[in-house]
């Protein structure tokens, strides 16, 4: 697998991944053209030193995933750095194959690299195989989370 950086010509297929589950199709507007929004979302995020939008490739070179990893610079834990990763998909007819495995294996590396000493996510409480899967990994339900749409 190949891990790299989104291109702005990869934008359709990410917003295409990130639109097709049942959250997603309630909240994204996938269009060809996108929406101006999604081009300016991505060249705030490519402009950011602290952010990654990455795109998995298989080995005939076309995306099966996306994901990406923002990196927060903050004053507990002694001025540490946490790693937050937003917006995992695999391609529909890749699920299964261990290709998430391997993403967050990457995220993982990357956030230790970089100096993090917590990679973070949230999820949707709608989404139990996802939840199941990140226990699998690892992760802890170690805090309640709370939002405010605005």
């Amino acid at each position: 697998m190949i891990f790299r950086k989104a291109t702005q010509e990869d934008l359709q297929f990410i917003v295409q991944m990130i639109a097709y589950d049942n959250l997603g199709k309630t909240r994204e507007k996938y269009q060809n053209p996108l929406p101006k929004e999604y081009i300016k979302a991505y060249k705030n995020i490519s402009s950011d030193p602290n952010q990654e939008l990455i795109v998995v490739e298989n080995h005939d070179q076309e995306i099966v995933g996306t994901l990406q990893l923002t990196f927060i610079q903050y004053l507990t834990y002694t001025g540490g750095i946490r790693a937050q990763i937003e917006a995992v998909r695999i391609r529909e007819d890749q699920r299964g194959k261990g290709v998430g495995q391997k993403m967050f294996e990457w995220a993982i590396e990357q956030a230790k690299q970089r100096g993090a000493h917590l990679l973070q996510l949230t999820t949707d409480k709608k989404r139990p195989e996802a939840i199941q899967f990140y226990k699998k990994l690892g992760f802890k339900s170690s805090h309640e989370g709370m939002k405010l749409h605005l």
